[in-house]
């Protein structure tokens, strides 16, 4: 367990030693004794955080919403700038999840989700008291997140995928690290823009425009918080110019680029999920007919 360490408040932070058995998930272990409103950056991913310890997180939304103990929240959850996250004595496993795996992992559609938070009790039923008493229970970390890995390999295995071409365009998505064209994409898995518009939003809970943004913020809050000026990051990640780059932080954050800069939500990345150098580049041809792509 390592130790992230912003102000006066202190982390601790696991990592798996093994990836999971199904592609597109990561995980890390928090233990936190004084969360104190931690702006909530947004991120593509969707995001389970299962608590099992004494204490409980509390998820500060908008209109003065609140949700406690474990969640599951939407991709892009915190846009705007408005969710902010707080507790003590806070120790949880949180998993990331590609949307594609959502649906199956979930059991409810990723659309359904939007960029809310939710009780992950509501779509898990008693399955979350069972796996919480398992986690506490567990001598290690490392058992905690095999336990975790086994629960969401079981889900997705018997869960449904969505269209092979919402599957590919994502990855694309991905691959691009936001600047794939939309247009571009439809035409490479043989749709209309309207189509893959339609199915990509109902399927995966953002449309591919709004996907695509994202994940290009999301690359290029990361090298903000690495120490790279804004201009270079404006110029490398795909934005017209820096003036660009600015609007879309602001537009997820309600904050600036030199602000987003210092936010421990991301800064702690760099413990919490790190890169896997194994990864293999996705081919740049379009999928096959009647191919289900299950990652």
């Amino acid at each position: 367990m390592q130790t992230f360490a912003h102000g006066a408040a202190q982390w601790h932070v696991a990592c798996p030693r093994k990836p999971s058995r199904v592609p597109g998930v990561s995980m890390a272990g928090f233990d936190v004794r004084d969360l104190t409103a931690l702006r909530i950056v947004p991120h593509p991913a969707v995001t389970l955080l299962v608590e099992f310890g004494e204490g409980t997180s509390v998820i500060d939304c908008a209109a003065g919403r609140q949700q406690r103990g474990s969640v599951v929240a939407g991709m892009g959850l915190g846009s705007g700038g408005a969710v902010r996250a707080r507790g003590r004595d806070v120790v949880c496993v949180q998993v990331r999840l590609s949307p594609v795996l959502a649906h199956a992992v979930l059991g409810a559609s990723p659309a359904e989700l939007k960029d809310a938070v939710v009780p992950l009790e509501d779509l898990w039923g008693r399955e979350v008291t069972r796996i919480r008493e398992q986690l506490a229970d567990a001598p290690s970390w490392q058992d905690r997140f095999a336990l975790t890995d086994m629960l969401l390999a079981r889900r997705f295995e018997t869960g449904p995928t969505p269209d092979p071409e919402v599957a590919w365009a994502w990855h694309r998505i991905v691959a691009s690290r936001g600047v794939a064209r939309v247009d571009a994409l439809a035409d490479e898995v043989g749709w209309s823009r309207k189509q893959l518009w339609s199915r990509f939003r109902a399927q995966l809970g953002l449309p591919p425009k709004r996907a695509a943004k994202l994940v290009r913020f999301d690359h290029a809050a990361h090298r903000l918080v690495a120490g790279e000026g804004a201009a270079c990051v404006a110029a490398d990640t795909g934005y017209a110019d820096q003036s660009h780059l600015h609007r879309d932080v602001m537009t997820f954050t309600g904050a600036t680029p030199t602000t987003v800069a210092g936010e421990p939500f991301l800064a702690v990345d760099g413990l919490a999920w790190p890169p896997d150098p194994a990864a293999a580049p996705r081919p740049a041809r379009g999928p096959r007919h009647g191919r289900r792509m299950r990652d």
